[in-house]
């Protein structure tokens, strides 16, 4: 195996002034910039997120407990919102135990901020005026999650039947797992068949009004609850940023847990103590705001026309 880095010099180069260029770019909008912890007594509930233990690091009832390198600084940086910091941006190392890939490192860079008084809308606008900063001049192209699928699948996903969307499914993608749920074919189908027509021929392509039952840590439309107030970002066929209009009120939240929880246990997989600091916060009171996570290796890649992440790395996790 090779001591050297994944990555050229040039490359390296290349983070830094990217990194230059954010830090500047929150400057000029007087957006502190902060740190968390990336270990921390909990993880995350997402049924479809598995955080890394790191065991015995946090002593409680006399014995020490496993921690987890953080999925996302979100839980810290909203405690922060609730204690007063007013719009904060993060750039930091994250952590998802997923097999590493052409896009995906298990540890990867993050850059994840919250405006306060945004909605999605706003913070929407500023995701675009960021990326236009670092990538150049492109178009906007916006999609409600609807309109995408109808567009490129020809059917509605808030009215097919599950029935419909098994078959549909199996027809466009092959035989599949006989236990999936309803959301589970739509992420399917669109990862393979929408994915990757979003954000090409010089655009920036942004997805917004997803359902409500994959609302995540995002409020309802208080106008269709059918969806929730969130957004992705796509960049030549990339995701690249998730965002929200942050849901605020502890009680629907820490259901939204314990629905994910009640749903590992049925799947055998561990449940995840609820972060009750978390919640606290939120109890005190959460300003209104927006937050986003920006995938940081990925847009270095779209930047620099890089296709393998290990490109963009010092160190990926097989070296």
């Amino acid at each position: 195996m090779s001591w050297k880095p994944t990555c050229s010099i040039q490359t390296l180069k290349a983070r830094a002034e990217l990194n230059s260029l954010i830090r500047n770019f929150f400057a000029g909008k007087k957006v502190l910039e902060v740190e968390t912890p990336l270990l921390m007594e909990h993880g995350v509930t997402d049924r479809y997120m598995y955080s890394m233990r790191v065991d015995g690091v946090f002593k409680k009832a006399g014995e020490y407990q496993k921690g987890f390198l953080q999925s996302s600084p979100e839980y810290a940086m909203k405690r922060l919102l609730a204690a007063g910091s007013g719009s904060i941006y993060q750039i930091c190392k994250a952590f998802r135990l997923e097999e590493s890939g052409a896009r995906h490192n298990p540890e990867f860079t993050m850059l994840e901020w919250y405006r306060v008084g945004f909605d999605h809308w706003d913070l929407m606008r500023e995701v675009f005026e960021l990326l236009l900063e670092v990538l150049g001049q492109r178009t906007r192209i916006d999609y409600s999650y609807q309109q995408v699928f109808e567009r490129f699948l020809s059917f509605d996903p808030f009215t097919i039947s599950l029935t419909e969307l098994k078959n549909l499914s199996q027809n466009v993608l092959g035989e599949l797992p006989a236990d999936l749920e309803f959301d589970d074919y739509l992420s399917l189908l669109f990862e393979a068949k929408i994915e990757p027509h979003l954000g090409q021929a010089n655009s920036i392509t942004f997805i917004y009004d997803y359902p409500a039952s994959q609302s995540s840590l995002a409020r309802l439309d208080k106008d269709n609850p059918a969806v929730a107030s969130r957004f992705e970002v796509y960049v030549d066929g990339f995701e690249l940023a998730n965002g929200f209009f942050e849901l605020e009120d502890p009680k629907a939240q820490r259901n939204r847990f314990d629905v994910d929880n009640k749903w590992r246990q049925s799947n055998n997989l561990e449940t995840i103590e609820i972060d009750q600091a978390f919640i606290r916060a939120l109890e005190a009171g959460l300003p209104d705001c927006s937050g986003v996570a920006l995938g940081l290796d990925r847009l270095l890649m779209i930047q620099q026309s890089i296709i393998n992440i290990e490109e963009v790395l010092t160190f990926p996790i097989k070296r």
